[in-house]
This record gives C-alpha cells, structure tokens and sequence, in this order.
C-alpha cells in the first residue's frame, strides 16, 4: 500500500471534467488499497461562490468515497476575466503548501495536477517539506495555451510561468501526460523520454452505457427533433460560436434541435449570440452532475466535440469523446489532429468536420439525420473501441504500476480490478475533523 497525496485545484463536488476526472482517479486507487488523500481549496467552481457548508473555517478534512480531502482556503472568483482567475490560481499555488502541509500527513507520493500550472508550487513545497517525489501530471501545456487562444500577453508573465513549467517538469520523478501529442512534445523540447509516460483519462464503461433514447428522451421531457448536442465546458477554447452558425444555417430545418449543455466563461456571450441571431431552434441548458451525464448524452442523436483551430489542440483529447462513444452516440468531431486519428480513423466512431467550419458541422448534421442506420454504425463501433482501450479501471491499474515505481520500493498492490465495481459510486461525504 502507498500513501499518495493529490494536489489538485479543482475537486467535486464542483462539476466539471477537470472534478470528475481527479475524483474517479483518486477514488479507484483507494479501493485498490492505498491510503489517498486530495489537497484542494473551497469549492467555488464556476460561481466563485463557496457554498455555505463549507465555509465555516479555512481548513477542514472530510472522507468522500474512501478519498481524504483535505481544504484549504485560498482567493476565489468566478469563471470569467482572466487575470482574477489567475489570481485565484496563483493564490491556491502559492499557500497550499504551507497551510495544507498538516493536513496532508507523510505521503510517499504526490500527484501535481495541471493545469493551472500554479498547482506546481504547492507540490513542490510539499515535496520538499515532506521529502517525497512527485509526478507531474499534465492535461494541458500552460502558458502555451493561454498564449495560443490571445488570452496572455505580458512577456515577463509567460517568462516567468515558462520558467515554473519547465522547471517542475526537470525535478518531478515523472511526467504524466493524457495525450501523446502532449508526451512527444515534452520529449521534443528536452524532456527526458524515459522520465515522460502516457495515459489517457478514459471512461467509467459502466456509468457511460448504452440506454434507449426514446427512454431518456422521455425522462428528459425532450421532443423527437433530431437533436445536435455539445456537453461541456463552454470556454473560449471551445469555439462555439461554429456551432451557432450551422444552427443559423439550418435554421429553416424545423426537425432539427440544437442543445448546449454546460457553464463557463463563454456561456453569457453566447447566449447573448444565439439571441441576436433569433435562434430559437438553439437551447441553451445549465451544468449536469456528472452522474446524470448518461441520461442527457442517451438523449441526443449526435454529440458535438469542438475546439478552435489551433496548433496546440492537434494533441488534444477532450475527455467528453469518450464519455459519447461509451453510450454509443455517434461523434460530430470539430478537433483535428490525435482526436481526429483515434475517434475517426482508429475507432471509426466519428464524422469528422474541421474546425470552426460552420458550412461543414451544417452538412454533418444533415448527413447524420438522412441515414440513421449510420449514427448507429458509429456509435456501436465507439463503444467496442472504449471498453477495449479506454476503460477507467484498466488504466488507473496502469497507473499504479507507475506510481509505486515513482515512490520506490514499496510493496505493490493488486493490479486486478473487478470490473463490476467500475460503475461510480454515491456521493458520500463523512466530516473527520
């Protein structure tokens, strides 16, 4: 058994994939055996507004799901305008490695998850302070992708940021990337390729499953429209505003529904869009739990996965693409490169459309709602390629290995997982202290 600490920003019961993903990770290496614990701060996400249960005292620890957390405060702010959702980062970064430090007991390792980049800081002073190794796990390539998506300009603050980077990732005893693109690019500015390993995030295969979509549909209260869904994020990476313009397209098609299910710092825009442009056949919907995410995806014909077109998203894998091939959905996939080779060309699960083409998502759309017998194809073919690859459980058994590997010679757990304990369990939370 290994004691391993988490130090991640973002924890439920905050909703969101960063929440969700930290959450089924931690959660299935304690039913392995290892004692874990999450260092995090107050949940705020995406308000900025902590709930009142939590905020009685700026550090507190509670048993949800078999997974201490551990809760530190720090600076908080809504889900919009940059430079404070900076600050809030920085400011996590920076104090939860010496407030948090009591909380978090002897870890034998620690996971650093990023981004925001910031998380750094507090995992490597918690490193230090309790002279453990830590892995640097890496969804994302921050300052770079701020810079790419004209978010960050000041030189010294990339500077800076870049020196952070680069220099957590030349002390962490490993690197661990959710994309290849991700790990070759680290490799290819000098990362050491035997220090740098590749996992992706995959999918509970139980949770995410085939249901009948005239059962969600009606559970949804939904009509039979043929319905264009995106579930998400809905952020300035997301180019959204592509999905307004083939709805705009295909207004004069009464049959066809578009949804956008989700919260962030786009949304009020976009909605604002939708309303200038006289969209009615656009509606917009709030955040899901994530255990209802099944149910919502189940409802939809098609499921969009878009990003703008950018270099940096050729090594994306946006973890939604997972989560629709599991309920055997076909895939409307606005993203090019490592997505567009596994969903479309390995799996065979998605109509691929580029990037930020409206004309293009318009006649996918039109094509999936003529041949139904094709969604069909797609989404079966999506569902036998995750439960073959992409399952949750097999991969956290794989990161084990990596990890008792990083935190030296300690005895190893059971790399046999039963897969009929994949499926998520209840939201149960016990107050310790």
């Amino acid at each position: 058994m290994a004691r391993i600490l988490f130090v991640a920003t973002y924890y439920p019961p905050e909703i969101g994939a960063a929440q969700t993903q930290n959450k089924e990770t931690a959660v299935r290496l304690a039913r392995l055996g290892h004692e874990v614990t999450v260092l995090t701060t107050l949940p705020n996400y995406p308000t900025g507004v902590v709930p009142p249960e939590y905020r009685n005292g700026a550090k507190r620890r509670e048993v949800i799901d078999g997974v201490t957390v551990a809760r530190v405060w720090s600076y908080v702010s809504p889900n919009k305008g940059f430079f404070k959702r900076i600050l809030a980062q920085l400011s996590f970064g920076c104090l939860a490695g010496i407030t948090g430090a009591k909380l978090v007991g002897q870890p034998d390792i620690i996971i650093v998850v990023s981004p925001p980049l910031f998380t750094a800081i507090a995992g490597r002073v918690l490193a230090w302070r309790k002279r453990c190794p830590y892995i640097f796990n890496v969804h994302d390539l921050w300052p770079e992708s701020a810079v790419q998506m004209g978010m960050l300009h000041n030189r010294l603050f990339i500077w800076l940021s870049e020196r952070l980077e680069w220099s957590t990732y030349r002390r962490a005893r490993a690197v661990w990337t959710v994309t290849e693109g991700i790990r070759k690019t680290l490799i290819r500015r000098g990362v050491p390729a035997q220090k740098v390993f590749m996992l992706p995030i995959g999918v509970d295969t139980t949770q995410f499953a085939p249901m009948p979509r005239e059962e969600a549909r009606a559970a949804l209260g939904w009509d039979n429209r043929f319905t264009v869904m995106y579930a998400g994020t809905i952020g300035l990476a997301h180019g959204l505003g592509t999905v307004l313009s083939a709805a705009e397209r295909l207004r004069d098609h009464s049959d066809i529904h578009f949804v956008l299910v989700g919260d962030g710092a786009a949304k009020a825009e976009l909605m604002a869009d939708a309303e200038r442009r006289g969209l009615h056949n656009v509606t917009f919907l709030p955040a899901q739990p994530h255990q209802r995410m099944p149910l919502v995806t189940a409802g939809a014909d098609s499921c969009v996965v878009s990003l703008r077109q950018l270099p940096l998203f050729q090594g994306a894998l946006p973890s939604k693409m997972f989560e629709i091939m599991a309920c055997a959905r076909p895939v409307l996939l606005a993203v090019d490169g490592e997505a567009r080779q596994l969903a479309e060309q390995e799996a065979g699960a998605a109509l691929y459309v580029e990037p930020e083409n409206a004309d293009a998502l318009a006649q996918a759309v039109l094509r999936l709602k003529a041949n139904p017998q094709l969604g069909e194809e797609l989404g079966r073919r999506g569902r036998d390629y995750v439960v073959t690859h992409m399952d949750r459980d097999r991969i956290v058994a794989a990161l084990e290995t990596h990890l008792l590997e990083g935190a030296g010679d300690l005895p190893r757990g059971s790399l046999e997982i039963p897969l009929a304990e994949s499926s998520a369990t209840p939201y149960v939370k016990t107050p310790i202290s």
